[in-house]
């Protein structure tokens, strides 16, 4: 690589060189090495692989799409196609970007969808589990804490850590000073440490919510007409969750460990992004199509109980509203009663 480099791009005198960059002008991608001042990448970008992710990513979204409506569970899937799409998207954006590598807009918003698009995926999960133990759960609870609960808390702890790595990914570009890089790399990092105990948390009710299962099935307990393979979707649940983790781990080992070359050659390879980050998002993005949620839960009780509409919780305010006026003046009249009842012996002396 490093012999190609140095045939294609040449080092030019700039007075905005540095001590610490140089500007070097780009091959005919764009390429330029990582250490250059016009540098928006750790490595030269393979057009080859990430066309290919972008296609994969692109039937994943096109057949959620069609299984979300197929099955109509877009209340439960829209969170799963939003994490296909991002993926499909950034891949898209790199592709164009490996053939245009000083567009800095290509590598940024590449970057940063890639960062996020799995914290979908892990608030689907979430949503999942918290809808198999309302539909399967006869208490449709885990530990006290109902199902709808469940999904709740996590996703919104997803979402805090949603937007704890998203400031950190703004910042992680190598265009940026390195303490700029390092501020974004600890926030990134914040955010994935706090979403992996939020995995490890949920993981144990999941394990839990499979005890429950089973005990169920020996004594047979579960309620005539739900469907019996919710196992193969709970299997499913544990490898997206697993593959998630392998992801997290790998970003960690990334960050953690620096951005001298030297000591750390995992950035400035493509291979180990492909093969932790990308290859495992499709693979749990995948499984979803092959088992997918709405195979399992059908019928009554699948689907959280829908709330009140924007309309009716309008309606609701305004009638609160009325009620509590009407309250007032009732309130009023009545003391007004009682001062009038209280003048009226008064007058009778008289």
């Amino acid at each position: 690589m490093s012999s190609t480099i140095l045939s294609t791009s040449t080092v030019t005198s700039s007075p905005t060189a540095t001590a610490s960059c140089i500007t070097v002008t780009p091959d005919k991608n764009g390429y330029v090495p990582e250490w250059a001042c016009n540098a928006n990448y750790m490595y030269y970008p393979s057009f080859a692989a990430a066309l290919t992710f972008a296609i994969l990513f692109g039937i994943t979204t096109i057949l959620h799409i069609y299984q979300a409506f197929t099955h109509k569970k877009l209340r439960l899937c829209w969170t799963l196609i939003m994490g296909t799409s991002w993926e499909f998207a950034s891949f898209i954006l790199r592709t164009l970007g490996s053939k245009n590598q000083q567009n800095a807009a290509f590598a940024t918003v590449s970057q940063i969808l890639l960062l996020l698009a799995p914290m979908w995926i892990n608030a689907f999960d979430y949503m999942l589990l918290g809808r198999m133990v309302y539909f399967f759960v006869p208490e449709q609870k885990i530990w006290k804490i109902k199902a709808i609960k469940i999904a709740k808390i996590f996703v919104w702890l997803d979402i805090l850590s949603f937007l704890t790595q998203a400031g950190g990914g703004v910042l992680i570009q190598p265009s940026n000073s390195e303490s700029t890089q390092m501020l974004g790399i600890h926030l990134y990092m914040g955010g994935i440490g706090l979403q992996q105990f939020c995995i490890l948390i949920f993981l144990s009710i999941a394990i839990k919510f499979h005890l429950i299962m089973n005990q169920q099935e020996r004594s047979r307990q579960i309620l005539d007409g739900k469907p019996r393979n919710w196992r193969m979707l709970h299997y499913v649940l544990y490898a997206s969750l697993a593959l998630i983790t392998t992801r997290i781990i790998f970003r960690l080992i990334e960050f953690s460990s620096g951005l001298d070359p030297a000591k750390n050659p995992i950035p400035y390879s493509e291979a180990y992004f492909m093969c932790l980050d990308a290859l495992p998002m499709f693979i749990a993005i995948a499984l979803m199509i092959i088992v997918h949620p709405g195979n399992v839960l059908q019928g009554e009780g699948s689907e959280f109980p829908k709330g009140p509409t924007r309309k009716e919780k309008k309606a609701a305010r305004e009638a609160k509203k009325e009620a509590k006026k009407a309250a007032a003046e009732e309130k009023k009249a009545l003391k007004q009663a009682m001062r009038m009842k209280k003048m009226v012996p008064s007058i009778d002396m008289v």
